[in-house]
């Protein structure tokens, strides 16, 4: 009788655990959705969509404006969705090379030579050591400010957390009994770092890529709104918030307040994302 009693409160544990995953699988899906329908529909919109246009300028809120007209008669809603977008292309770009260097340098500090490893150690402590918004500065100043100089600066930054991250899982993974097996069989260290340890980083590379998202975007506002980041030109969000800080002692709070939540929408969209993802793919929060 216990044992009937135990195999079904075990069918039903199973049952639950592929439930909440199918949710968690849903909800992700969903997130993504969300994030790439905005990136897709500020990256098609027409420009003529943000011409400017006196006749309609520094308008409130309303159902044909719903995030209002700035003081050149442009739509916020569409100047938004374009700013969102060009952010979210930024993060991609720069977030992917983080965690591609944060992949290299966590693997060479834990399967290189001690030199190596305590030189890869130091590094991460000098970069993690100084200011991030100072850092992001002098890097995008000094690669000539503009697209150029975020996408460096966010991406050289970015990868010392995932980095260290990386190295602790490689350290683990080194110490099992198959790698022993395997360098006893005569494979070679790069052998097993190819079939053996890698495969093994893909979980932690995709959701060390996706969280590093949310920060790449901000950073990116961030210089932008203080004037190290993109062209004036560009639609992004640091610009719009930059111009609209001169106009809200007039009362044009909606040239602020809607661009601020939706970029703050997104970078919880993606972290979210993130989390998610890490249940799914992560093996020890996967049955949390």
């Amino acid at each position: 009788m216990s044992n009937m009693t135990a195999a079904a409160s075990g069918r039903q544990g199973r049952r639950i655990g592929v439930n909440r995953r199918t949710k968690t699988i849903i909800f992700a899906a969903l997130i993504l959705m969300v994030i790439l329908g905005v990136y897709l529909s500020g990256a098609f919109l027409s420009d003529d969509l943000i011409q400017a246009d006196f006749s309609k300028k520094a308008l409130k809120p309303s159902l044909e404006h719903p995030f209002g007209t700035d003081l050149l008669g442009r739509d916020m809603l569409v100047r938004t969705i374009k700013g969102l977008s060009v952010s979210i292309s930024v993060g991609m770009i720069a977030s992917s090379v983080s965690a591609v260097i944060a992949l290299f340098v966590g693997v060479a500090a834990a399967t290189g030579r001690s030199w190596l490893d305590h030189f890869i150690n130091w590094l991460i402590d000098l970069v993690m050591g100084i200011p991030h918004t100072v850092l992001l500065i002098l890097i995008s100043f000094a690669c000539g400010k503009g697209l150029k100089g975020v996408l460096i600066g966010v991406a050289v930054t970015h990868w010392t957390g995932l980095a260290r991250i990386i190295r602790s899982e490689v350290l683990q993974i080194r110490s099992q009994q198959y790698i022993g097996v395997s360098k006893k069989l005569g494979h070679s260290s790069w052998w097993i770092t190819v079939h053996h340890i890698l495969p093994h980083m893909v979980p932690q590379f995709i959701i060390g890529l996706i969280l590093l998202f949310p920060h790449a975007i901000m950073h990116e506002s961030g210089l932008t709104f203080l004037g190290f980041g993109l062209s004036p030109e560009q639609p992004a969000i640091g610009i719009i918030l930059s111009e609209s800080m001169k106009y809200l002692s007039a009362g044009m709070w909606w040239l602020a307040f809607f661009p601020g939540l939706m970029l703050v929408i997104i970078v919880l969209l993606f972290d979210r994302l993130g989390e998610n993802m890490k249940k799914i793919l992560d093996p020890y929060s996967a049955h949390e």
